[in-house]
């Protein structure tokens, strides 16, 4: 629950508008939402004796989070089903109109964990590799994202309408630098 909260408070400082959450069906993520996005109203007196209501959280209504639920059987995925949790469907339909994706749907971050586990080994299911230090799993995680972001180019940003080549990282796109950095270049950014 409490790495659920810094993460949904370290999303909320990063964008300008409320985003739309989509997650899978990890009970933590809606308690967290429910935690950062509601006001406590006060029940009005009733003039009668006793112990007052106690104040309620409402949760904002504004607020748009969906979960995808995936049914196993043997393990395999052999059914999908999408669910608002907070919000309107047909309010959460038109927010993917603006994304990249048109459905609900975890794929993008699945791509993501899969990146981060193929290139750190502490961080895959099921093996013996362990990290025996937050700081120095968070150090080398850090050295991942960067590496990701400024060295790497992707295939998607790099390829133009004419399908020609031109190495093009995430930190190029979003205007962050104008070329694909060098491990030296990384290491020895001073960052203030």
């Amino acid at each position: 629950m409490e790495d659920a909260r810094c993460f949904l408070k370290d999303v909320i400082l990063r964008v300008e508008k409320k985003p739309l959450f989509i997650s899978d069906e990890l009970p933590h993520y809606a308690d967290g939402l429910k935690e950062l996005f509601h006001m406590v109203v006060n029940p009005k007196p009733t003039g009668l004796p006793g112990r007052p209501k106690k104040p309620e959280k409402v949760i904002d209504e504004n607020l748009d989070y969906a979960t995808v639920h995936k049914t196993r059987v043997n393990g395999r995925v052999v059914k999908v089903e999408k669910r608002v949790v907070y919000g309107s469907m047909e309010r959460i339909e038109e927010r993917l109109k603006e994304l990249p994706s048109n459905t609900i749907n975890t794929s993008f971050v699945e791509r993501s964990n899969l990146d981060w586990r193929l290139w750190d080994a502490h961080l895959i299911r099921k093996s013996l590799t362990f990290a025996k230090s937050i700081r120095w799993l968070r150090a080398k995680f850090t050295i991942c994202v960067a590496f990701y972001n400024f060295i790497r180019p992707h295939e998607t940003l790099s390829r133009g309408k004419d399908r020609k080549f031109r190495p093009k990282t995430p930190a190029m796109a979003a205007g962050i630098t104008y070329h694909p950095w060098t491990i030296k270049e990384l290491f020895g950014y001073r960052f203030v």
